[in-house]
């Protein structure tokens, strides 16, 4: 869980390294605005002047041939068109129109002379801007000059430059394209008529009759296509009859003469038919009335008789007149197909000889005189379009001079306000990076994750000796909070010897170590607080007292333990002075005599502080390390690379000494939240308490001193 929560980075990191670089990010702030304000003030001002215009195809006014289609949005076109208002066609007739070689020789020129073309068109270009409007076809060309007039000479006679260039080329275009169709037109004329002679002597030579105007039809071809109607007539003809007599001769006698009618409709075959239905239907009749014998029933039956052979012989006759028939239809589509294939035969050959050759040259007489009315109608189109006008560009606004106070450069505001923008990105992004450089200590994560040691003590800036500010002060709380953690930290053990030591000069431990004494000196306990830095002793300026004698006198054996330790005013606090350290005595911190000083010294106070010098570089601090119960690790807040806090630590091991756990020296509670809130909490606390209850000089219940371990990390 301690894990993940080190790796989960919340937004108010990031505001930590904001507030506590503030400074950084104001400076390269107010540097960038300042510059940029600077820049921004001391530039000319420049107009802007624009004229807008309507660009189209280019199309006639008048629809003469066909109608004309509507201008639609084309964003490829209209990006042509800008291009080619900025070209150098166009810039140089502008030059040109308006002198600007002499006109701008006196300005950018000071020392004489005249501007050649090329320098005007780089100058011109870079003050002339096309604008397009989305989803129209209008365009608007800008030209920036610090005249407002000139600004706005310089935007229309552009406009003027691009419609006149716009009319002339396309009016040229097709001047000569009708030049070069006339051109074309004389020589096709040529062509015809030596195909047309040609044509003529051709048939003469191949004796072939015409009929129709311009060569339609040949008399061959005619007398061809009247035997192959007639042929296809035939074989429709005998196809009918051959299909009537198979139908014919599939029915039998009895359906036949049922529908005889249907097939050939012969009024006397249909007598005969009729009469035998009724003399069938009088025969039954008589015999339902008479028998068989009878002389009307014999009567009867040999008409019936009679009638159906009859029926019969007309039956049999049909089918041989029906089949006849059928043979002659078919003899006659024979012979004419006969001599239609006779025909084709002969027509192909012909066609091989003389009518393929004819027909090549007609059709090449057609095609040339195609060609000839096309170009007949494309000069006379051609003529009359180019006299058509036309408007491919229409001014639609002219351009106006700005008046005053409407320059569009420099733009204070913009520029302020933009300055303001990158002057803060850039401010923080060189607080990240001077943050990602910084590798001293800043939070309690770094304590605990690269020394492996827990805080128990937060001591913020700007703390003087607690004898200054008295047990009331500001601060005090921050070492009463101290000594209850590390009670706890030492696993409930009250009192012993204490080390407090750091690993570079000017971490504060000799503070921490006298304002620590002094509300331990302030809860009752007895303390003493022996400065065993030898080489810059301070403790005795804080109690403002001699440091003529003290512990290395007493090491010596100058002098005895009641006579260098002194009672201070502070009400249970003793102290021992380093005493003057003669260069005969260097190393008297490593030696029997120091051990049984600080058993000693253990055995008549509740608590002894020793102020050692710094482990970097001095050995007297680890020989302490080794001596006393345990010892306190003073790390000053953002001062020194973490490494040297990890190297002192290690001294520490090295040499077999316990740490306790690590004071947080020095926090600027204003610049970083994270402290701030737990700083004022407790400070709030304490004013509280003391608003109830006047007679607790301490401000800490007792609930505070009993605070648990566990809790105490979500304190710090």
């Amino acid at each position: 869980m301690e894990e993940s929560a080190e790796k989960d980075i919340h937004f108010l990191d990031y505001w930590r390294v904001i507030r506590g670089r503030r400074e950084i990010i104001l400076a390269v702030t107010l540097l960038v605005v300042v510059t940029a304000a600077a820049y921004t003030f001391t530039r000319s001002k420049i107009y802007m002047a624009s004229a807008r215009i309507e660009v189209s195809d280019d199309n006639m006014d008048v629809a003469v041939f066909g109608r004309i289609a509507p201008s639609r949005y084309d964003p490829h076109f209209l990006r042509t068109q800008y291009e080619i208002i900025k070209s150098r066609s166009i810039l140089n007739q502008v030059i040109e129109n308006l002198n600007l070689q002499r006109r701008w020789s006196d300005i950018y020129l000071k020392e004489g002379g005249e501007l050649s073309q090329k320098d005007c068109y780089d100058i011109l270009y870079n003050l002339i801007h096309v604008k397009p409007f989305r989803d129209t076809t209008l365009l608007e060309i800008q030209a920036n000059n610090e005249d407002p007039e000139h600004a706005a000479e310089l935007a229309s006679a552009v406009a003027l430059a691009y419609r006149d260039r716009r009319l002339t080329s396309k009016t040229n275009m097709i001047q000569r394209s009708i030049d070069v169709l006339k051109n074309e037109l004389k020589k096709q004329q040529e062509i015809v008529n030596d195909a047309e002679t040609s044509l003529e002597t051709l048939r003469e030579e191949l004796d072939i009759s015409i009929l129709g105007v311009g060569g339609g039809m040949y008399t061959d071809t005619l007398k061809l296509q009247g035997l192959e109607s007639s042929r296809i007539s035939a074989e429709i003809d005998m196809t009918v009859r051959e299909s009537r007599l198979k139908e014919v001769l599939k029915l039998s006698d009895e359906d036949l003469t049922t529908a005889l009618n249907f097939i050939i409709p012969d009024p006397t075959l249909a007598a005969v038919r009729n009469t035998l239905i009724d003399t069938e239907v009088s025969l039954r009749l008589a015999l339902e009335s008479y028998g068989p014998s009878h002389p009307d029933v014999k009567r009867l039956q040999a008409g019936v008789d009679e009638l159906r052979n009859r029926m019969q012989e007309a039956i049999s006759g049909l089918k041989k007149g029906m089949d006849a028939d059928y043979q002659i239809a078919r003899a006659k589509y024979n012979k004419l197909n006969e001599i239609l294939g006779e025909l084709r035969a002969q027509d192909i050959k012909d066609q091989k000889v003389r009518l393929l050759p004819f027909q090549r040259e007609l059709r090449n007489v057609s095609m040339q005189r195609e060609i000839l009315g096309a170009l007949r109608a494309r000069v006379a189109q051609e003529g009359i379009e180019v006299s058509i006008p036309r408007t491919p560009v229409d001014i639609i606004e002219q351009a106006v001079a700005p008046g005053a106070g409407e320059q569009v450069s420099p733009k204070y505001v913009l520029n302020i306000v933009m300055s303001i923008v990158v002057g803060l990105g850039l401010g923080i992004g060189m607080a990240y990076f001077i943050e990602y450089l910084d590798t001293s200590v800043k939070t309690l994560d770094d304590v605990e994750k690269y020394l492996g040691l827990p805080v128990i003590g937060i001591i913020p800036q700007k703390v003087r000796p607690l004898s200054e500010e008295g047990p009331d002060g500001p601060h005090a709380e921050a070492y009463r909070l101290l000594r209850t953690n590390m009670q706890f930290a030492n696993k409930g053990t009250v009192g012993g010897a204490y080390g407090v030591v750091s690993g570079g000069v000017g971490e504060g431990k000799s503070t921490t170590l006298f304002n620590l004494a002094y509300v331990c000196a302030q809860l009752g306990d007895k303390v003493l607080v022996v400065d065993s830095d030898l080489r810059r002793p301070v403790q005795h300026t804080f109690l403002n007292m001699s440091n003529r004698f003290g512990l290395t006198n007493l090491l010596m054996r100058d002098v005895s333990i009641e006579e260098t330790i002194k009672p201070t005013t502070v009400p249970n606090l003793h102290f021992l002075p380093s005493g003057q350290l003669p260069k005969a005595a260097l190393g008297l911190l490593d030696s029997q005599r120091m051990r049984d000083l600080v058993k000693n010294l253990k055995a008549r106070y509740d608590y002894v502080f020793f102020d050692a010098p710094p482990l970097m570089g001095v050995s007297d601090a680890s020989i302490l390390a080794s001596e006393v119960d345990a010892v306190l690790l003073v790390v000053q807040y953002r001062k020194y690379p973490r490494t040297m806090s990890a190297r002192a630590k290690r001294v520490i091991d090295n040499v077999g000494g316990k740490i306790v756990g690590v004071v947080l020296n020095n926090i600027n509670i204003m610049r970083d939240d994270y402290y701030y809130y737990y700083h004022s909490h407790y400070s709030h606390y304490y004013g509280s308490s003391n608003a109830e209850d006047d007679g607790d000089s301490g401000g800490v219940s007792a609930e505070d001193l009993a605070q648990p371990a566990e809790q105490k990390e979500e304190v710090f």
